[in-house]
């Protein structure tokens, strides 16, 4: 356990957003957490790799960031640690011959992250592949199945529970290295081509609207590349923000709520926003 007193989470966030905060912990096994959350007094936060926050620049609070980055495979199965980014289990499972994950060798999220929101592209999910989940809930660790794990489109029943995601087992295919390697050249592309992959930012802003896209409906209001200072939105992709050099939380938010508002007005369409925004008193 390492314990940091005001630090800078530009390096844990992918806005890039100066962020300092009150007390950062890093944690680098199970044990120290059970012991850490046993004994915290102070508002706290888990994050990942903060590919879907808004940081403010100054969090009077506890960060807690779990450093645990093990990876296990046992014939198709393989499990991993909570702090494992998406590309780095991507890159272990193609090595080990096991195909089902090469859409997500893009998504720079933790694995935690990505089970607790559901994060997915093209058509896949991360949840498609889990089958349990080692949590800590109410200082006790459990599993949790695949089942129990109710989740929508970037959403999972977990994030409403006092649960911290310690590791996952998913369930893959047996593959071909070569075959998985073009299958990530082909996704690659694709983000290359529809999205701003060249600047700091934290993926889509919004929601899609049922039946529409929040993209094309912010396209068609005519805010590409309309910023508040260094936070812009994407020329190449209109529900992407972008930081283009020291953006802030607030230019993101004024950002976001201009967006909102014009939509509300033009088109009669409450956007929802898919980003987590996180408050100075982290409650």
């Amino acid at each position: 356990m390492k314990i940091t007193k005001n630090k800078n989470l530009k390096d844990y966030n992918t806005y890039k957003l100066n962020a300092i905060c009150k007390t950062f912990i890093e944690i680098d096994a199970e044990e120290e957490l059970i012991k850490l959350i046993n004994n915290i007094k102070e508002p706290y936060k888990i994050i990942g790799n903060g590919s879907n926050l808004i940081l403010p620049e100054y969090i009077n609070g506890i960060i807690i960031h779990l450093n645990l980055k093990d990876i296990y495979i046992k014939n198709n199965e393989i499990t991993a640690s909570s702090g494992v980014l998406l590309p780095n289990l991507v890159n272990k499972t193609i090595n080990n011959n096991l195909t089902g994950l090469e859409w997500a060798s893009g998504i720079p999220a933790s694995l935690g992250g990505a089970i607790m929101n559901n994060a997915g592209a093209y058509k896949h999910s991360i949840l498609d592949y889990i089958t349990k989940i080692k949590v800590l809930e109410n200082n006790q660790i459990k599993e949790i199945t695949k089942d129990e794990i109710k989740a929508s489109h970037h959403q999972t029943n977990l994030k409403n529970k006092n649960i911290i995601i310690l590791s996952a087992t998913l369930k893959l295919e047996k593959g071909n290295k070569e075959e998985s390697l073009n299958l990530i050249k082909e996704y690659t592309q694709k983000r290359i081509n529809s999205q701003p992959i060249n600047y700091p930012s934290a993926g889509s802003v919004f929601q899609n609207p049922e039946g529409d896209y929040a993209g094309k409906i912010i396209e068609s209001l005519g805010l590409k590349n309309f910023h508040i200072k260094d936070a812009y939105i994407s020329e190449k992709h209109a529900n992407f923000i972008i930081n283009k050099g020291s953006a802030t939380s607030k230019d993101i938010l004024e950002l976001i709520k201009i967006i909102k508002e014009q939509c509300k007005r033009e088109y009669n369409i409450n956007l929802k926003l898919e980003q987590e925004i996180i408050n100075e008193s982290l409650k």
